[in-house]
């Protein structure tokens, strides 16, 4: 095989639909089962996209649109696509643990590292940030009262540059492998001496060209808040959920580029032979540790950040009462981002250095737990003596509260590092990751997802099955990941393929159930979605504010017109929205209107995805005439989108008004419903203001 051969290391071998037929076995059905999934799944949404005649609307009104209400919602829908696949993939190992007492799992022992690898990445960089930065993209310019983002073409890019990153992914399952070295990509794991094949490769381009997208969205989001803040609203005025966005685009944006760094160190250790990370010619895998985790950590908060603002919000909301003790909450969230940054050194407490810097960072640890413990109290505190309704999101914060509080203690428990010795690298690591992790970022975004559906489609997910997948989701947890801690205090190792003491098995059984579990909570998850699009009339919310809502963003129609707001709100003070309902006259038509200009769809972030996707393919299999046509024609591309005229979009002032207005008058005529009648079908997005609203 030629380095520089026209199909570089690309062959028909490598595809894996029919490995099965090549040497049954029930480890290459499942590999051959995966990617027939894939592919028949894409030919199923081809055929029914052509069936119902939709490439041209899925083109012009999503693909090319740079709203970003409509950009959040596509990264919200990439995340649950790949959920579906992380998901299923934590339930095989489980699977095969359950059966690899003495060695004889149902799966081989390299497709079981596999397994873990491409579950971790994608539950992380995959599932967890397209959700962060959807929710965050829908929410945000709704929550300061701003028309878009700050940068809406950027905002595009950013998505297709992460939807690349998940596309090479997806691609490694039908073509080739993937790497078998975890989440994290350790070498000498991952080191080409090591690991020739292109799993590894793989890794390195869907993370390095997604992480661009990320950090993108964070410099995005600093920016709309800083500088597209409504009139009057000043930082000590925006919603949790907002400040939370805030600390976490710091975050992204000092963290990003260390992962960045380290990854493309690792392709030139990989390709050039650079040895950074290798044991000899000056190299140690040491700095790719310390790279990693200066992202690493900070990464923890900015997955668990948004979600402390999704609590905040539906914490007030469902209780009725003003959020308790606003400013501490703010101030723990900087506190907690400032922290994050000092902590990484713990994931290699075993690694050698001395014990002194071990005790400062062990220390550092634990104090991150001080700030999370005042926001944990602070929302006991709201619902304290607050009129709760025991609404799906109060069910995930319950499961929260429970859960999460467990997750932390042992996080405090791995901080002292004498204790870090004995169990750093059993499945106790495991289960306190996966402790913090769910119901700290999973249980939150769900909640998000259920409290704000209703805004970005105009109908409420039905309130039953909705509370179904919310238990199942946290018993399936508790019986999946609890147990691991037992496991792990009895020496059971991590990422071990197989074990040979008996005394595991009971409970590799369990937690076998356990991933039963949440399989089925993910499938009710789906039905939820389905059975509430059928059910759509009955329970549409026009009105724009079915649960009696706070912030702005429920001052809208719903769903909410692509200029956002008619007129920028004036705002004085926090939960402006309620105070505008308690002073009764919320719904008011304006005397004037204005020609709003919004700016035109682009096809630019469509491109880059394409482009992005093909760069990424072809330098992982050796493609170098197609990685250099790819390479040359990005720059071309964002040179000839500078040079044509700025195209934008007017929506004239009659438009404007004949749709604002109409949504008023029939807002303001409409019966409030009160509280009790929240989940039946009277409920049109309309709320009583019965009762405590501001208090």
């Amino acid at each position: 095989m030629s380095t520089w051969s026209l199909t570089g290391r690309l062959s028909p071998d490598v595809v894996t639909l029919f490995d099965v037929f090549k040497d049954p076995s029930i480890n290459n059905a499942v590999v051959s089962g995966a990617a027939s999934t894939e592919v028949i799944g894409i030919l199923v949404a081809v055929a029914l996209l052509t069936r119902y005649r939709l490439w041209k609307p899925l083109w012009e009104k999503w693909l090319t649109s740079v709203d970003h209400k409509k950009i959040g919602i596509m990264y919200i829908v990439l995340g649950l696509v790949m959920m579906s696949r992380g998901v299923i993939e934590g339930a095989v190992m489980r699977a095969h643990q359950t059966t690899s007492l003495g060695g004889n799992g149902i799966l081989s022992a390299h497709h079981f590292a596999e397994l873990f690898s491409t579950h971790g990445t994608i539950m992380i960089f995959f599932v967890a940030m397209p959700f962060i930065i959807g929710l965050i993209n829908y929410l945000v310019p709704l929550q300061i009262g701003a028309r878009d983002m700050a940068f809406p073409l950027m905002n595009q890019i950013s998505l297709g540059l992460t939807t690349a990153g998940a596309a090479l992914v997806m691609i490694s399952l039908v073509i080739g492998e993937f790497e078998t070295g975890g989440w994290t990509a350790y070498p000498s794991f991952t080191a080409k001496a090591f690991s020739p094949g292109v799993g590894p490769d793989y890794w390195i381009w869907a993370i390095a060209i997604s992480g661009v997208g990320t950090l993108l969205s964070g410099i995005n989001f600093a920016v709309t808040i800083y500088k597209l803040r409504a009139p009057g609203m000043r930082l000590l005025y925006m919603p949790l959920f907002t400040w939370t966005t805030l600390c976490t685009s710091i975050l992204i944006i000092f963290s990003m580029p260390a992962l960045t760094v380290a990854v493309l160190m690792l392709a030139l250790d990989r390709y050039l032979d650079f040895h950074f990370f290798t044991n000899d010619l000056g190299g140690n895998m040491m700095n790719y540790a310390n790279l990693f985790w200066m992202f690493g950590h900070p990464e923890v908060y900015v997955l668990i950040l948004p979600a402390y603002g999704v609590f905040s919000e539906t914490s007030a909301t469902f209780a009725g009462k003003r959020l308790y003790g606003y400013k501490s909450l703010v101030v723990a969230t900087m506190c907690i981002a400032v922290l994050s940054f000092t902590v990484w050194l713990h994931h290699f407490f075993t690694m050698g250095q001395s014990a002194t810097v071990n005790a400062a960072f062990g220390v550092a640890t634990m104090l991150i737990a001080i700030p999370t413990g005042v926001k944990v109290y602070n929302w006991l505190a709201t619902l304290f003596r607050g009129r709760i309704r025991l609404t799906v999101p109060i069910i995930y914060l319950t499961s929260f509260f429970i859960l999460f509080v467990i997750g932390g203690l042992s996080g405090i428990v791995l901080a002292n590092p004498t204790i870090d010795y004995q169990v750093h690298n059993s499945l106790f690591l495991v289960a306190h990751f996966h402790n913090v992790l769910l119901p700290g970022l999973l249980f939150g975004m769900l909640s998000g997802i259920h409290y704000w559906f209703p805004k970005a489609f105009g109908f409420r997910l039905d309130e039953k099955l909705g509370k179904i997948t919310a238990l199942l989701w946290a018993i399936g947890f508790s019986v999946t990941f609890l147990p691991l801690y037992g496991l792990g205090l009895m020496g059971m190792p991590r990422r071990s393929p197989s074990y040979y003491n008996a005394e595991f098995e009971p409970w590799m059984i369990l937690t076998g159930f356990g991933a039963l579990c949440l399989v089925s909570a993910m499938l009710m998850l789906f039905a939820t979605f389905w059975v509430s699009i059928k059910n759509r009339h009955t329970l549409a919310v026009p009105h724009g504010d079915p649960w009696n809502g706070r912030t702005l963003e429920w001052w809208t129609p719903s769903p909410p017109d692509e200029w956002n707001f008619a007129h920028p709100p004036q705002i004085s003070g926090i939960d402006a929205f309620a105070y505008a309902k308690e002073s009764g006259a919320p719904y008011n038509v304006p005397s004037q209107y204005h020609e709003i200009v919004l700016p035109a769809p682009s096809s630019l972030g469509f491109i880059f995805m394409c482009l992005f996707t093909l760069l990424g393919f072809a330098l992982t299999w050796w493609i170098y005439w197609l990685a250099l046509l790819c390479g040359l024609a990005i720059p071309v591309v964002l040179i000839w989108h500078s040079f044509r005229a700025e195209k934008c979009q007017v929506i004239s002032a009659a438009t404007v008004r004949q749709k604002d207005s109409a949504w008023r008058n029939q807002t303001q005529s409409a019966p409030g419903i009160k509280r009790d009648l929240e989940s039946t079908a009277s409920n049109k997005g309309k709320a009583s203001t019965e009762g405590a609203v501001s208090v």
